[in-house]
C-alpha cells in the first residue's frame, strides 16, 4: 500500500500529544487526520474512512473504550490502538480483548508508536489479503452453499453485478442463504474496504425503523437525549443491506425512496440534509413484486430497488446441496464439540434427501448439529429431530367389501383387513424402492430377516429385487 494513501485517524483532547503524534505519522509519509473527542471521531469514521485510529482512553464525552466499542460493531476489522497511562494498562489489555489491536503506555517512545502503527496497519494489508482470497465466490459461495446447478447460476449472478453500483434484490425463502449472497456482493465490490451495515426491518418496531435508517437530532423526539447517526450515515462509502424489506412500512418507504433518488438523508428533526455514497442491497422472503400488487409495496420503490435481482432456490429445490452441506455441519460441529462423528448411515442420508427442509440450510444446520451432539460415530435417523416425509404411493385408504359380518367374526375380519394392508404396504413400498428390498425394510423400520420372510409369506418374494 502507497503510505501517503494511508489514513491514520488520531483521537485525543490532548493537542500537544495529537501534535507529537502526526508528526511521527508524517515521518512516515503516512496521511493523518486528528479528532478532539470522541463523538467527532465517530462521525469522522465513515467519512474518512481511515486505516487505522490512535485513541486515547481518557477524554470527556464519548471516552476511548466507547469508542472501540462502537467502532467495531460496524467495522470490525478496523486496528484501534489505544493510548492510555501506564497506571491503566491492566484495563487497556481488556480492552484489547474485546477488539483493540493494541495500547500505547504514556509516556510512549517514539519508536514504540513506529513499531506499533506499522504492525497494525500490516495486519490490516493481511487481512485485505486474506479476504480477497477467502472471497473468490468458489472459495465463498460453493463452499457455504454447496456443489449444486443452483448454486452454480447464482455465483456466475454475483459475479457479473458484484462490482457494479447496482442496487440488487436477493429473493428467497427465510433460511435460504440470501445474506451470505448480499455479504458476497459486498465482498467482491470497490466497496468491501468500507462498512457492511445490514439491517433486519422485520426485527425493528414500526415506530423506530426511521430513527434507525435516518438517524434523529438531540431532542427530535422525546428520550432523544443525544443525537445519532443512522444506518445510510453508518454505511457512508460502503454498502447498505436491508433485510425484509417488505416488511418496511409505506410512509417510510416514501422516506427511502426520497434519500435513494436524492442521495442524501435528513436526519429526524433536523433540517439541513447529510450527503450520502451508499450502495443499497435488498433481501425478502417475499416475492416483492407480488407485494407491490396488493399494495404493501409502492410500485417506485421496487423499480429503483430492482435494478437486478437474484433468486435463490429454497433447499428441497437443490437437493445435490444437501449430503454436502449435511457433511460440511458435521464436520463444523465435531471440530466445536471436539467429537470424532464420521458419517451418516444411508438410511439417514435417505431421510434428508427426502424431507421437504420448511426452514431450509437454517435449519439443517441445527437438525445435524444436534444430531453430531447426540451421535458417538455414524450420525442415524434416530439421531435426526425431523418427521419423516409422507412417501409417495404410501397413501391410501383400506375399504370392507359387502358385508363380511354375515360370514365371518370382528377378529376374523380385522385379521383379513391387517393381512391385505400389510400386503399392500409391502407391495407399495418395493414399487417406491424399485424392487430393492434391502432399502424397503430400511423404509419400513423393519429388519432385512424379518422383510424377507413377509415377501415370501405373500408370494412378492419372486418380484425380482435386489438384496442391496
Amino acid at each position: 500500500m502507497d503510505p501517503s494513501a494511508t489514513r491514520v485517524l488520531i483521537v485525543d483532547d490532548d493537542r500537544d500529544i495529537s501534535s507529537l503524534l502526526s508528526a511521527l505519522m508524517n515521518k512516515e509519509g503516512l496521511t493523518n487526520m486528528m479528532a478532539p473527542d470522541g463523538e467527532t471521531a465517530l462521525r469522522m469514521v465513515p467519512l474518512a474512512r481511515p486505516d487505522m485510529m490512535l485513541v486515547d482512553v481518557k477524554m470527556p464525552g464519548i471516552d476511548g473504550m466507547e469508542v472501540l466499542k462502537r467502532v467495531k460493531e460496524t467495522n470490525p476489522h478496523l486496528p484501534v490502538v489505544l493510548i492510555t497511562a501506564y497506571a491503566e494498562i491492566p484495563a487497556s489489555v481488556a480492552a484489547m480483548r474485546a477488539g483493540a489491536f493494541d495500547y500505547l503506555a504514556k509516556p510512549f517512545d517514539h519508536s514504540e508508536v513506529i513499531r506499533v502503527v506499522r504492525a497494525a496497519l500490516a495486519e490490516r494489508d493481511r487481512r485485505r489479503r486474506s479476504m480477497a482470497e477467502e472471497i473468490s465466490t468458489d472459495n465463498c459461495l460453493r463452499v457455504m452453499m454447496g456443489p449444486s446447478d443452483a448454486v452454480t447460476r447464482i455465483i456466475r449472478e454475483v459475479n457479473r453485478v458484484a462490482q457494479s453500483d447496482f442496487s440488487v434484490i436477493v429473493e428467497g425463502e427465510t433460511g435460504s442463504g440470501k445474506e451470505l449472497v448480499a455479504r458476497a456482493l459486498y465482498q467482491l465490490s470497490h466497496r468491501a474496504g468500507a462498512p457492511f451495515i445490514p439491517l433486519d426491518c422485520g426485527a425493528i418496531p414500526e415506530t423506530l425503523i426511521e430513527s434507525e435508517l435516518f438517524g434523529y437530532q438531540k431532542g427530535a423526539f422525546t428520550g432523544a437525549v443525544a443525537p445519532k447517526a443512522g444506518k445510510f450515515e453508518a454505511a457512508q462509502g460502503g454498502t447498505l443491506f436491508l433485510d425484509e424489506i417488505g416488511n418496511l412500512p409505506l410512509g417510510s418507504q416514501a422516506r427511502l425512496l426520497r434519500v435513494l433518488q436524492e442521495k442524501a438523508v435528513l436526519r429526524l428533526g433536523a433540517t439541513k440534509p447529510i450527503n450520502i455514497d451508499v450502495r443499497l442491497l435488498t433481501a425478502s422472503n417475499q416475492k416483492l413484486l407480488e407485494l407491490v400488487e396488493s399494495g404493501q409495496m409502492r410500485e417506485d420503490l421496487y423499480f429503483r430497488l430492482n435494478e437486478f435481482t437474484i433468486t435463490i432456490p429454497p433447499l428441497r429445490d437443490r437437493k445435490d446441496d444437501i449430503p454436502y452441506l449435511a457433511k460440511r455441519f458435521m464436520d463444523l460441529t465435531n471440530k466445536e464439540l471436539g467429537k470424532n462423528v464420521q458419517h451418516f448411515s444411508e438410511y439417514c442420508l435417505e431421510a434428508l434427501m427426502s424431507y421437504n427442509w420448511p426452514g431450509n440450510v437454517r435449519q439443517l444446520r441445527s437438525v445435524i448439529r444436534r444430531a453430531v451432539l447426540l451421535a458417538d460415530d455414524i450420525i442415524t435417523e434416530k439421531h435426526l429431530d425431523i418427521k419423516r416425509a409422507p412417501v409417495p404411493g404410501l397413501a391410501f385408504t383400506p375399504r370392507v367389501q359387502g358385508a363380511p359380518w354375515q360370514e365371518l367374526s370382528l377378529k376374523e375380519i380385522v385379521h383379513h383387513s391387517v393381512v391385505t394392508v400389510e400386503r399392500e404396504v409391502l407391495t407399495q413400498a418395493l414399487k417406491h424402492t424399485r424392487g430393492n428390498k434391502a432399502k424397503a425394510a430400511r423404509l419400513l423400520q423393519i429388519d432385512y430377516k424379518t422383510m424377507h420372510t413377509k415377501l415370501k409369506q405373500f408370494g412378492l418374494s419372486k418380484s425380482g429385487g435386489s438384496h442391496d
